[in-house]
């Protein structure tokens, strides 16, 4: 079983990932760096030159292959949710972790980082605020929810850590 980690950009799914990792002795994998390597182009740039449906189709394809992994802690991109099949298919690999932040938050910790393609526009808070109102549905489809505004990076992954932990102990006595 692996712990899936999704949730809008600058929300800390890779800290904390890395983190959890290293605490549960799990790998960690990105679904973001599978796209980079599998492209051998940076996620700006895939972007800029393919647009973004050609990105979510490697982002799909990205996820298909961490679906093969076990004990694995998965840190994806924070659009992975818009594609259905891609929750469909980490669920059936692992607990679903989304974790939060408010739009200031997410704002404070993305801005000046060109390598975020869809916060590169004259609003960003404005964009920021759009994408999380569509895209809230779908984050509610995880197992549990954590906002990250309110933790330092290592009691978020205690907290992860806990809850997968509870949950393995329940499936492994059913």
């Amino acid at each position: 079983m692996n712990i899936v980690l999704v949730g809008f950009m600058g929300t800390g799914k890779s800290s904390v990932g890395m983190k959890l990792s290293e605490m549960l002795g799990m790998g960690f994998i990105d679904t973001d760096d599978i796209v980079e390597a599998d492209s051998g182009m940076i996620i700006s740039d895939i972007f800029a030159e393919k647009g973004e449906e050609y990105f979510r189709d490697l982002e799909s394809e990205a996820v298909e292959k961490t679906c093969k992994l076990s004990h694995y802690v998965i840190a994806t991109g924070g659009g992975v949710v818009i594609r259905d099949r891609n929750i469909r298919n980490l669920r059936s690999t692992g607990m679903l972790f989304c974790l939060d932040a408010p739009p200031e938050v997410i704002f404070e910790r993305t801005s000046g980082h060109s390598h975020r393609p869809l916060l590169q526009v004259g609003d960003a808070i404005g964009r920021i605020h759009e994408m999380l109102e569509i895209r809230e549905p779908l984050y509610a489809k995880a197992d549990h929810r954590i906002d990250t505004s309110k933790f330092t990076i290592d009691q978020i992954a205690e907290k992860v850590a806990d809850l997968f932990k509870s949950y393995s102990l329940i499936d492994a006595v059913e």
